[in-house]
């Protein structure tokens, strides 16, 4: 660990041990549960064109060829389990310093490492509404050998429970992360591009609001030029347990 890794590392736990802490997640905390990410090299954007698999439009027209891809996308994810950047996440919760989690995720990760009060910005895969009855059921009880799946209820058309291209996101998780990141006095930024609109406003929000914002990611973000106070770049598995650390022996001083 470079020595300029080591003092950004601290002065980040100072900040951070006070509580109050909002966490911003995207793909990058995901990479080491075997989830890649769908954008840059080796993403799944590379082997599905995301205009036309992961579109609303697209999806009412022609279901089937979204369903194969998003098949693969439920088989993944239902066999990934949290790693070290999501326990670490849950440990700050418990230790009360976590208040919420936002997360850009909808691989559920953050509950299995067992936080509770997570905001699921793009929905979830873990369960599917029926676009006809708006039916909700788990994806567990889906049959995904069947393209499209039909609703048990009604037989109408299946779809996961996240947000598409050219959906909003839902109002409910809108407005509570509009909430979190205005009420919190830090953010911590982990493995998100800030690319993705309307997320990649949260920094900048908190920030508006008085919060210092702690991103995390292997490389420099475009957050990390106009939002960011402290960077500390690495992996999210690797660093996270760091910053724990840190903050754990801030909070025993």
């Amino acid at each position: 660990m470079s020595d300029h890794l080591k003092l950004e590392l601290k002065k980040a736990a100072n900040k951070l041990a006070q509580g109050s802490l909002t966490v911003l997640s995207g793909a990058g905390i995901s990479v080491a549960s075997g989830i890649r990410p769908f954008r840059g090299k080796g993403g799944l954007w590379e082997k599905y064109d995301p205009e036309v698999v992961v579109n609303i439009d697209n999806f009412h027209r022609s279901p089937g060829d979204s369903w194969k891809m998003l098949r693969e996308i439920v088989e993944v994810i239902a066999e990934a389990n949290p790693n070290p950047a999501h326990l670490a996440v849950n440990v700050l919760e418990r230790m009360g310093i976590v208040r919420s989690i936002i997360t850009q995720n909808v691989d559920g990760l953050h509950q299995k490492a067992g936080s509770s009060n997570v905001i699921e910005f793009h929905g979830s895969t873990s369960r599917v509404i029926c676009l006809d009855c708006s039916a909700i059921f788990p994806i567990a009880e889906v049959d995904l050998e069947l393209i499209p799946p039909p609703c048990f209820n009604c037989g109408g058309l299946l779809k996961p429970d996240a947000v598409f291209f050219g959906e909003a996101i839902p109002p409910a998780a809108l407005l509570r992360a509009h909430v979190e990141s205005q009420q919190c006095d830090s953010m911590l930024v982990i493995g998100t591009s800030g690319m993705v609109e309307p997320a990649a406003s949260l920094p900048a929000m908190a920030r508006n609001s008085g919060a210092l914002i702690v991103e995390v990611n292997p490389e420099p973000s475009w957050l990390t030029t106009t939002s960011v106070d402290i960077f500390l770049q690495g992996n999210a598995e690797e660093i996270m347990p760091l910053l724990l650390a840190e903050i754990k022996k801030t909070a025993e001083q």
